[in-house]
């Protein structure tokens, strides 16, 4: 088979062809590494490249007769937010330059224990504090759709790898938007599961975290089967769950959908509206009900509180170096009172939960606006540059608040070319609701076909030194 087949293809497709040995991990996996050598200059998705340990990895699946885990051989990156044994963890900061890694976390280890072969780690703002990608330590992560705007964050690098054909699936997280954003932003296929369904990658199982790991693919099946590798096996007592893939699968009931096209923080843009009315014409002719709601109610100033949390978890060793509005969040944390935040919490979460009321699904737009250009969000203060930057989660972040999943699903491009994003969210532990009905859009409304411009391109230039390259210089990408 060609280059150009193998790259078309599912991350599913990939890895039976591995496990049939009709391909070898081998053979793949330099197939991607070649991509990124020949074309990552033009986006920086890549922030570290392990080509000598993935090399390593992808043999010794080749070696084996049997192949362990449902994705063995397939190519992956991990967001630079998760620790992935052998390479540096940086969250996207110079105060964290220096952290070296000898062990995964608890999400990396469960997807090395599915059979991915990491390739490497992917670009994330600075401590995942906002929603693009252009922290200070290199150069902005581009949009694969249009190099001059952003794939969006913070989980950007994995958008755009994914995009530009670098990767055939990724990883993110999500703390208010951070997997959804950029999938919108990059015409991808971007899921938020519940709270607690993926094991917290540091540990920490909080019952208000608003940040969770999930999948950036083009396709749903590929989702939900890289859900199955990341989600925690159920509590003790529990019920035993059946496979996301599977639950992707299942007709659907007829469901109560509710559309919202307002929020208090955003007023989306007349192709926005239009792509989530498309969508709800859709689902209704799918069977399920659909009726206008109305927005929710909530202000920026009231979620400040949780997200400076959040931010100022991170062990940064001197503030100093971080760029103006990580520093801005993360140095209002001494001054919070758990107690308080998780009251703030709390509150935020029954009034969300009121607004969701007894509907099954609620349609948005995932984000309400086009791409931004690289740079455009920036202002003189950090507060300005955040309250700019925060209206691209205007839709995502309530269900970050409330714990519940959401999904984004491609619906289409702007008349510039931009692509458009709409948002599915669920009631709490309802994820294979939300991937079936995903899967019934995907059926009726086709996306896989619809890639960025110029993509795969040549898939055949070679990379001098690829079995030696360990990690991609920074300094050289700051330009």
């Amino acid at each position: 088979m060609s280059d150009r087949e193998i790259l078309a293809a599912t991350a599913l497709e990939q890895a039976k062809w591995v496990r049939t040995r009709q391909l070898s991990a081998e053979e793949l996996t330099r197939l991607y590494l070649r991509r990124i050598a020949a074309h990552d200059g033009r986006y920086t998705a890549f922030v570290e490249l392990l080509a000598r340990s993935a090399l390593c990895t992808a043999r010794r699946i080749d070696r084996r007769r049997g192949h362990a885990g449902p994705f063995a051989g397939v190519p992956i990156g991990i967001k630079d937010l998760n620790l992935v044994r052998g390479s540096f963890t940086r969250f996207g900061s110079r105060a964290l330059a220096w952290v070296w890694t000898p062990f995964d976390d608890r999400v990396t280890a469960r997807i090395r224990a599915g059979g991915f072969v990491i390739l490497g780690k992917l670009a994330t703002s600075e401590l995942g504090a906002l929603p693009v990608t252009e922290p200070p330590i290199h150069a902005p992560t581009r949009n694969p759709w249009d190099t001059a705007r952003t794939p969006g964050g913070s989980s950007g690098g994995s958008a755009a790898a994914v995009a530009a054909g670098l990767l055939p699936i990724a990883q993110g997280s999500d703390g208010a938007g951070s997997i959804r954003i950029p999938s919108a932003f990059c015409h991808l296929f971007g899921f938020k599961p519940s709270r607690g369904l993926v094991p917290d990658a540091y540990g920490r199982d909080e019952p208000r975290s608003l940040s969770v790991s999930g999948p950036l693919a083009h396709g749903v099946d590929d989702a939900a089967a890289l859900l199955d590798v990341m989600a925690a096996p159920p509590r003790s007592g529990v019920p035993g769950r059946r496979p996301f893939a599977e639950q992707a699968r299942e007709p659907k009931k007829r469901l109560r959908v509710r559309v919202v096209l307002e929020s208090p923080l955003c007023q989306p843009e007349p192709e926005m509206r239009a792509a989530v009315l498309r969508t709800a014409k859709e689902l209704e002719a799918l069977g399920h009900d659909v009726e206008e709601g109305l927005p929710p109610v909530g202000t920026l100033a009231e979620f400040l509180p949780l997200w400076q949390w959040l931010v100022g978890s991170v062990p940064v060793p001197s503030r100093r170096l971080l760029g103006p509005v990580p520093r801005w969040l993360s140095s209002a944390r001494p001054s919070l009172e758990r107690a308080a935040v998780e009251a703030r919490h709390d509150e935020l979460d029954r009034r969300l939960r009121t607004w969701f009321g007894d509907a099954d699904l609620w349609l948005s737009p995932t984000v309400g606006v086009t791409p931004p250009l690289i740079g455009s969000l920036e202002r003189p203060e950090p507060a300005d540059t955040f309250a700019a930057a925060a209206a691209l989660g205007a839709f995502t972040a309530l269900f970050n608040v409330t714990g519940q999943p959401a999904a984004t699903v491609p619906a289409g491009l702007t008349a510039a070319g931009h692509p458009i994003g709409v948002q599915l969210a669920g009631r709490r532990d309802a994820d294979g609701e939300v991937l079936a009905v995903a899967r019934q859009l995907e059926a009726v409304m086709p996306w896989r076909g619809r890639r960025a411009p110029g993509w795969p391109g040549a898939a055949s230039e070679e990379c001098d030194g690829i079995d030696g390259a360990r990690r991609i210089d920074l300094e050289a990408r700051r330009g």
